[in-house]
């Protein structure tokens, strides 16, 4: 079974190495999908995998890497999309 997850976070997201400390979490879970910096200092991404895997990145998004202090984080649930890889966008 496949879910997919789109997350916005918010706080002090932006310029600590979020989205490559993201990347790099998912590829250990065997998470697809992409990470984003939004333009109003949010950081957007999409997990699709396993159910395990895609909300242990939830979870993690909700603290982020050392540097980070994650405000808020919404999430969303979608329909899969055969997502494959991960990358920074």
């Amino acid at each position: 079974m496949t879910i997919r997850r789109r997350v916005v976070v918010r706080g002090r997201v932006q310029g600590v190495f979020f989205r490559d400390s993201c990347r790099q979490r998912a590829i250990e879970h065997g998470v697809s999908g992409w990470v984003s910096n939004r333009d109003d200092g949010a950081v957007e991404a999409v997990f699709e995998g396993e159910p395990d895997a895609v909300e242990a990145m939830v979870g993690w998004s909700h603290q982020g890497p050392a540097q980070a202090q994650v405000s808020s984080v919404d999430v969303r649930e979608e329909d899969p999309r055969s997502e494959h890889g991960f990358s920074v966008v």
